[in-house]
């Protein structure tokens, strides 16, 4: 059984300064408060909640494109990966999500990180339509379906970052039949069953008649 993370070890594999990891420790704390209230993450996830939610969220930061602008987060949820990656410094990050409950604990959170974020309370598809440089998404819809809700925010350089699990051939497999993509698989820091896929040039293949 893989031991808990704790925010020494977050440290320890993802360093940052300790200022960064202050803020990262109150957001944690708010979840676990918040928690008890509203559900924001599966509830068995809570007890490793440093490796499930944090860590799984920073180790998009290094794929994040140095000159990237901005960055919109499908489905936030409780701010992963999304609100972890404007802490560590990722400008622009905005943050999709049509739960009431859910986008009042992000402006929560965003208040005690002072985290730079906008908060997009509705669902993705009601979004005014716009390119940005980066699109992340975590266990929001399976890849053929994310890639349909995220091609208002698509423009021919556009990275998606998405974190996917074991069977993320099958969903590229189903994705390839409507999509071209040039894909990168990174193995995940935080499930040695997880990847994350790194996709660009991505476009939709007109229907076949």
């Amino acid at each position: 059984m893989t031991p808990r993370l704790s925010p020494e070890g977050f440290a320890g594999l993802f360093p940052v300064s300790r200022e960064t990891l202050s803020r990262l420790e109150a957001y944690a704390d708010l979840l676990i408060r918040w928690s008890a209230r509203i559900n924001l993450v599966g509830r068995d996830t809570l007890a490793d909640l440093w490796r499930r939610h944090l860590l799984d969220s920073a180790q998009l930061r290094p794929l994040v494109p140095h000159t990237a602008r901005n960055l919109a987060d499908l489905g936030s949820g409780a701010g992963f990966p999304g609100l972890v990656l404007a802490i560590l410094g990722v400008p622009g990050v905005e943050l999709v999500e049509a739960d009431t409950r859910r986008c009042a604990f992000l402006r929560e959170a965003a208040r005690i990180t002072e985290a730079a974020v906008t908060i997009r309370p509705c669902r993705i598809a009601a979004v005014p339509p716009h390119p940005v440089d980066v699109v992340t998404a975590r266990a929001c819809a399976p890849l053929d379906r994310l890639l349909d809700l995220a091609r208002p925010f698509l423009a021919p350089d556009t990275v998606c970052l998405f974190p996917k699990g074991e069977r993320f051939e099958e969903e590229l497999t189903l994705a390839r039949e409507r999509w071209t993509m040039s894909v990168s698989v990174e193995q995940s820091l935080s499930d040695r069953r997880g990847v994350i896929l790194r996709l660009q040039q991505v476009v939709r293949e007109p229907r076949r008649h």
